[in-house]
C-alpha cells in the first residue's frame, strides 16, 4: 500500500472514530448505571440536527455544539423518565426513542423551513495542527492534523476511566448498576443516579451526532447517523465497559469505515453497497466473537424499585 494512502487511511480511521467515542462514552456511563443505551442512536440524530440548524440559524458553531448537547439530554430525559421512574422495558424504550428522533428531525426539519427540504451548507471546522508532532511520519496528520472535536473525543477517554474507577461517584455509579438494592441500602438512590447517568449520556451522543454535521459533512439530512449509535454500542459491549478499550473498538470499526471509503475509490469489482455494509459486517463478526463472552453490569436492565 502506498505511504500517502496509508497516512490518509490513519487520519480517517481517528476522523471517523471521534463521533463514535462520544456515543460510546455516554453509553458506557448509562449501561455502567445499569440502563440499556439502546436509545443513543435517536439521541445522536437530535444532536446532528440541532448542531446543524442553530449553527445555521445563529452563524456560531458555539450555539450549534450546546445545542446539540441539550437536544441530545432532552431526548434522555425521556428514557430516564420511562425507565427509572416508571420501569419501562429498556430495549422497547430506546427503540421508541429512535422512532421518535427519526421522524421528528425530518417533520422539524420541513416546518421549520416552509415545508420544503432545505439546502444547508455549513462551513466545517478547520483541522488544528499541532507544530512539529504533526510532521511526524505516517502518524503524524493521523494524530495531530485533526480538528477540535476530534481531539476532544480522545482527550475525554482518559478522564471518564479515572471517573469511573478512582472517583467515589463513579464508583457509587458503577455500584447502581451491579446492585442498586446494596447501594440504596447504602444511602444512594439509585432512580437518581441512573436518571442523571442517562441524561448525560443524551448530552455525549448529541455532541456525537454534532461531529457529524458540524465537522465531517457541513449539512443534515435525514437519517444521517445511518447506525454510527449502534456501531458505538457495539464498540461499547467488546470493550467490555471499559473507557479504554471501548476507544480501541471505535478505532476498530473507524478503520473498518475508512477502509469502505477506500474501497469505494479503487473502481474493485464489488458493488458499492456491499462495501458500506463492511462496518455493520464486522460488528456482527466481532459481537460474535467476543461480544458473547463480555460480562455486562450484573442490574442492567432490570428495574428498581423502593421498598
Amino acid at each position: 500500500m502506498d505511504y500517502n494512502v496509508l497516512a490518509e487511511l490513519l487520519a480517517a480511521t481517528v476522523r471517523v472514530a471521534a463521533p463514535l467515542i462520544f456515543v460510546a462514552l455516554g453509553a458506557v456511563l448509562s449501561e455502567s448505571a445499569g440502563t440499556f443505551a439502546v436509545g443513543v442512536e435517536g439521541m445522536m440524530l437530535m444532536g446532528a440536527f440541532s448542531g446543524a440548524v442553530l449553527t445555521f440559524v445563529t452563524k456560531s458553531w458555539a450555539f450549534g455544539l450546546l445545542g446539540s448537547a441539550m437536544s441530545g439530554a432532552a431526548l434522555a430525559l425521556i428514557v430516564a423518565i420511562a425507565t427509572a421512574r416508571f420501569r419501562t422495558d429498556h430495549m422497547v424504550t430506546g427503540l421508541s426513542v429512535n422512532i421518535l428522533a427519526l421522524g421528528l428531525t425530518s417533520y422539524l426539519l420541513r416546518g421549520l423551513f416552509g415545508g420544503k427540504t432545505p439546502v444547508i451548507n455549513l462551513p466545517t471546522l478547520d483541522a488544528i495542527q499541532i507544530p512539529w508532532l504533526c510532521n511526524l511520519p505516517l502518524i503524524g496528520r493521523a494524530l495531530f492534523e485533526q480538528s477540535l472535536l476530534t481531539y476532544a473525543a480522545f482527550f475525554l477517554v482518559i478522564p471518564m476511566h479515572l471517573f469511573l474507577k478512582k472517583t467515589q461517584t463513579g464508583l457509587m455509579l458503577r455500584a447502581v448498576g451491579e446492585n442498586p438494592a446494596a447501594a440504596f441500602s447504602a444511602g444512594t438512590d439509585p432512580i437518581r443516579v441512573r436518571a442523571v447517568a442517562i441524561i448525560v449520556c443524551g448530552a455525549f451522543a448529541g455532541l456525537g451526532g454534532a461531529v457529524l454535521s458540524l465537522q465531517e459533512l457541513g449539512t443534515f439530512t435525514d437519517g444521517m447517523t445511518n447506525g454510527r449509535g449502534f456501531i458505538a454500542l457495539a464498540a461499547v459491549i467488546i470493550g467490555r465497559w471499559q473507557p479504554l478499550f471501548v476507544m480501541l473498538g471505535c478505532l476498530l470499526f473507524g478503520a473498518a469505515s475508512a477502509l469502505a471509503f477506500n474501497l469505494q475509490g479503487w473502481s474493485l469489482p464489488i458493488s458499492s453497497y456491499v462495501i458500506q455494509m463492511t462496518p455493520y459486517l464486522l460488528a456482527l463478526a466481532v459481537l460474535c466473537g467476543i461480544g458473547r463472552r463480555a460480562r455486562m453490569p450484573a442490574a442492567i436492565g432490570r428495574s428498581f424499585t423502593r421498598n
